[in-house]
């Protein structure tokens, strides 16, 4: 009679995130990607002193042999690992030979999700075309497409469409970063409001590009019709129990004196004129909002 056997499946083995940090010159500190680098988890972070544009990257160079499979590399921005999209897409594809993957922190980037990939593959596609057309003008070709050269309507039709499905195509991969930040403050806050607090979370956004993506992703049936309502009018004086309120309701994990920490970021003064706040100045707008009937959370307790 045939014994059976017990086969013992090995556990996984732990992911590691690796940091990398690069700044241009020796005279740079890179303390503030390594802090960023750290709360996301990081444990292992490598640091390199180089120019965007220089091909030598001996750090990452290392770092690249000695990556391992389940491994994540971590970078605060696209700009501070690769030179150029072909590079990133190169350092990308050597990770997966290896069986690792790539996060960036503050782009829409991380290979081990479904949303990462397809911004991956939507940066591998501008890559190909600008390839392409740099190809074209090297053949003497005119790059392009000919019916809009011959302004036919239905090219110019064609072509905007596509632009208008691009840009929609750019809001969905991104949403997930900025648009729970304005779901939280619209529309109780002004839309100034709102683009200081992503900005300070380091977006770009002006008043009239955010308008116009929300704007969008409401009328694709992708977002909330509250979120373009007009937003309250307010007296000038209330414009800064109002950011308060903003700040608090975008991240409701802030204590009074992180609140007041960004408020400081922000060169805003308190109302009394001084520059430092104290977390008394930061609860007293917190608590009038309350009472004109802004949503605010009540802030985490100061360890």
């Amino acid at each position: 009679m045939a014994r059976s056997s017990t086969y013992s499946i090995p556990p996984p083995l732990p992911r590691r995130l690796i940091g990398y940090a690069r700044v241009s010159t020796e005279d740079q500190l890179n303390d503030a990607q390594v802090d960023e680098l750290k709360a996301a988890g990081c444990r292992v972070i490598q640091q390199e002193h180089g120019s965007g544009a220089s091909r030598s990257r001996p750090v990452l160079t290392r770092l690249m042999a000695d990556i391992g499979a389940g491994d994540v590399l971590v970078v605060v921005r696209l700009d501070r690992l690769a030179r150029s999209v072909s590079h990133l897409l190169e350092v990308i594809d050597r990770l997966e030979e290896k069986g690792a993957h790539f996060r960036s922190l503050r782009d829409p980037i991380d290979t081990s999700t479904p949303q990462g990939m397809f911004s991956l593959q939507v940066l591998g596609a501008v890559a190909r075309t600008k390839a392409g057309m740099r190809a074209a003008k090297a053949r003497g070709r005119l790059a392009g497409n000919p019916g809009l050269r011959e302004r036919r309507p239905e090219a110019i039709r064609a072509v905007a469409d596509a632009r208008r499905q691009a840009y929609l195509d750019e809001l969905i991969v991104t949403a997930q970063i900025w648009l729970p930040t304005v779901r939280r403050m619209r529309p109780q806050h002004s839309w100034e409001d709102v683009v200081r607090v992503l900005n300070h979370k380091g977006h770009s956004w002006t008043i009239e590009r955010l308008r116009r993506a929300v704007h969008r992703l409401v009328t694709e049936k992708m977002a909330e019709p509250e979120l373009i309502k007009r937003s309250p009018r307010r007296p000038p004086e209330d414009r800064l129990m109002t950011l308060v309120a903003g700040i608090a309701i975008a991240d409701p994990d802030l204590t009074l004196q992180e609140i007041g920490k960004q408020l400081e970021a922000m060169r805003e003064r308190t109302p009394r004129g001084a520059r430092q706040w104290q977390p008394s100045s930061v609860k007293a707008l917190l608590d009038r909002a309350r009472r004109l009937g802004l949503v605010v959370p009540d802030p985490v307790p100061a360890p």
